[in-house]
C-alpha cells in the first residue's frame, strides 16, 4: 500500500479524532481509537461508546456491586482500569517458578523439603524438629506435582480476576495469606502427622470469600457454591489430599470476607485492619495454645 493509499484509508485513524493515526482497535466494535479514547479493559481496550453501553447494560447485581465496592460511578471496566490484578500475576509467577524448580532432578526435593509444612515444625519440644513457623505460609509456594500446580494456578487466575479488582490489592493479598494460614492451622490441629504442600487452602479461601461477597451484593452464587462443594468432596474421596487445609482455608476466607462486607466505608478502614490482624493473631494463638496430643517426628 502506498503512502497516499494509507492516508486515505479512514481505518488507520481514530474514528473520534480523524486527524490522529492509530493502530489500536476497540475490542468490542473493532474501530480504530487513539490513546485518548482508549479505556483499559480486562483484555485489550474499548472505546468510550462501548464503555457507555457496557455501563448501561449492567445487571442489577453488577450495579449493586459497583455501588458497594467501587463507588457510585464504578463499573467492572472502570475498576479494571484502576489497576490490573498485579498481585494475582505476582502470585502466579512466584508460585509457578518455585513449583517448577521442584521438578528439576537433584534440586526439587530440597526445595520442597525446605518449604513444606508439617505440625512438627511448630512444636519442637514434642517433635524434635526445628522451630520454623514460617512454613505455614511457604507451603503455599510448593506443590506435589505439575497437575497439582496447574489446578491451583488455574483457580487462582480465575478467582483473582474477579476478587482483586473488587477488593483492591492489599485486601486481596491479605485474604489470600490469611486463608493460607488458616489452612495450615487446620492441618496442624486435625492432621498433625501429615506434611502438606500447595496453595489449596488459600484458593479455597478465595472461593469462600467470593461466595460470601457475592451473596452479600445479591448475586447468584449457586455456581460457586457447587464448585466449592465438588472440590470439598474430591478432597474426601481421593487419598493424598489434605482436606483439612481446604476446610481451614474456606472457613477463614469466609470470615475475612465477612469482615470486608461489614467494613466497606472509608471511615471503617482502621477497624478493618484491626479485625484482620485479630484473625491472624487468633489463628496463631489457637495453633500454639491447642497443640496436638500426638506428633511423630
Amino acid at each position: 500500500m502506498t503512502s497516499s493509499e494509507f492516508a486515505s484509508n479512514s481505518d488507520n485513524y481514530c474514528y473520534r479524532h480523524p486527524d490522529r493515526q492509530s493502530f489500536v482497535l476497540c475490542q468490542r466494535c473493532m474501530r480504530t481509537i487513539c490513546p485518548e479514547c482508549q479505556t483499559q479493559a480486562a483484555v485489550g481496550v474499548i472505546c468510550p461508546e462501548c464503555m457507555k453501553d457496557d455501563r448501561a447494560n449492567r445487571s442489577p447485581a453488577q450495579k449493586k456491586a459497583a455501588r458497594r465496592w467501587g463507588g457510585a460511578s464504578a463499573s467492572p471496566i472502570a475498576t479494571a482500569r484502576s489497576g490490573k490484578p498485579v498481585v494475582t500475576y505476582a502470585l502466579l509467577i512466584i508460585t509457578s517458578f518455585i513449583s517448577l524448580v521442584q521438578l528439576i532432578p537433584g534440586v526439587g526435593d530440597a526445595v520442597g523439603d525446605a518449604l513444606l509444612f508439617a505440625a512438627a515444625y511448630l512444636y519442637p519440644d514434642l517433635s524434635g524438629a526445628p522451630f520454623q513457623p514460617w512454613r505455614m505460609l511457604t507451603t503455599l509456594l510448593v506443590h506435589g506435582s505439575f497437575i497439582h500446580l496447574a489446578l491451583n494456578m488455574l483457580g487462582l487466575w480465575m478467582l483473582g480476576q474477579i476478587l482483586e479488582p473488587m477488593l483492591g490489592r492489599a485486601r486481596y493479598l491479605a485474604l489470600y495469606l490469611i486463608s493460607g494460614l488458616g489452612g495450615s492451622v487446620m492441618v496442624a490441629l486435625l492432621a498433625p502427622n501429615v506434611a502438606t504442600v500447595g496453595a489449596s487452602g488459600a484458593i479455597f479461601g478465595l472461593m469462600a470469600a467470593l461466595l460470601i461477597i457475592g451473596r452479600h451484593i445479591g448475586g447468584n452464587v449457586t455456581g460457586i457454591l457447587i464448585v466449592l462443594g465438588v472440590n470439598f468432596a474430591i478432597g474426601f474421596v481421593f487419598g493424598g489430599i489434605a482436606w483439612q487445609a481446604h476446610l481451614g482455608g474456606a472457613i477463614v476466607g469466609a470470615i475475612v470476607a465477612l469482615v470486608y462486607t461489614r467494613t466497606r466505608r472509608r471511615d471503617q478502614r482502621v477497624w478493618q485492619i484491626v479485625l484482620l490482624a485479630a484473625i491472624a493473631v487468633l489463628l496463631l494463638v489457637i495453633v500454639f495454645v491447642v497443640p496436638p496430643i500426638l506428633i511423630t517426628a
